[in-house]
């Protein structure tokens, strides 16, 4: 029998998102500050950068997470690795490469709580079978848990011209089956925008999309007949996604700023950097 003290309890932690056995708790203070810290914290506080974590509430459930999130669990809960042997190592370790994630990521099943690490991003709790019988593709670095029986593929770009010039990297983590699954996001809920096609398509200009069904068409294709056209419009190249399926889509690209010229301005903390990062991270395993 376990009792958790000052968690539902605490006043300072609001439960802003459940799904499932998942609970999405957000710190609404940061109350650990010293004198030095107290104005930082004060306006953190006041433009929503507040710490948030995931609560799992296991009654003989078993979910995966990224390798290092766990912060503690109690009751009964048992972690496995599930590597499968050194063949099954290789080929986890040869998909972490190109994706971003973890190469393994621990399996927690029994009955207690599993807490996972506090993040000031925002968290996604998403069914994947809504995205379609293909599962939904994730943005590098996206994946923070899912249940168990989610399976993990590679998404790879058809092309690679579409990587290089779609800044969306050549591969991507894909999740399929029934269950949830929780993102770790730069952006709120509130902010994106979920766009559902039907034999449709979406062109955009620059990487924004930060997840989409698998069963969607990938390319990247002038935004205009004419490349001359494409080039004095000042739009060049956009991504676009055709088919039936839904497009997760930020405001704008992640840590940007609005410049003079009306366009987004990519920082170097984009969490997909297109080709040269995908070739590089197989290759040197970073």
């Amino acid at each position: 029998m376990i009792q958790v003290n000052n968690l539902f309890n605490n006043n300072n932690i609001k439960l802003i998102a459940q799904h499932g056995h998942y609970q999405i708790i957000e710190h609404q203070e940061d109350k650990s500050v010293t004198p030095y810290t107290a104005a930082t914290a004060y306006f953190m506080q006041k433009m929503n950068v507040k710490r948030r974590q995931l609560l799992c509430t296991l009654n003989g459930e078993a979910v995966k997470i990224q390798a290092g999130a766990m912060q503690w669990h109690t009751g009964g809960i048992q972690m496995n690795t599930n590597v499968g042997g050194l063949g099954g190592l290789m080929g986890k370790v040869v998909k972490a490469s190109v994706t971003g994630e973890s190469a393994v990521k621990p399996i927690y099943q029994g009955a207690g709580y599993l807490m996972l690490e506090p993040t000031y991003n925002h968290l996604l709790i998403e069914d994947v079978a809504s995205w379609g019988p293909q599962g939904m593709v994730l943005d590098d670095g996206l994946f923070l848990a899912c249940d168990a029986n989610i399976q993990e593929s590679i998404n790879r770009r058809t092309n690679l011209s579409s990587a290089a010039l779609g800044g969306e990297g050549l591969f991507n983590l894909c999740l399929t089956g029934q269950g949830a699954a929780v993102l770790e996001s730069n952006f709120p809920r509130e902010e994106l925008l979920e766009v559902v096609m039907e034999n449709d398509e979406i062109r955009i200009d620059g990487n924004m999309a930060i997840a989409w069904s698998g069963s969607l068409q990938f390319s990247v294709e002038k935004s205009t007949k004419s490349l001359i056209g494409s080039g004095l419009s000042g739009e060049g190249f956009v991504n676009v996604y055709r088919g039936t399926g839904k497009v997760l889509m930020a405001p704008t690209m992640g840590g940007t700023t609005m410049v003079n010229n009306n366009g987004p301005e990519q920082t170097s903390n984009t969490s997909s950097h297109g080709l040269l990062q995908s070739v590089a991270s197989s290759v040197l395993g970073g």
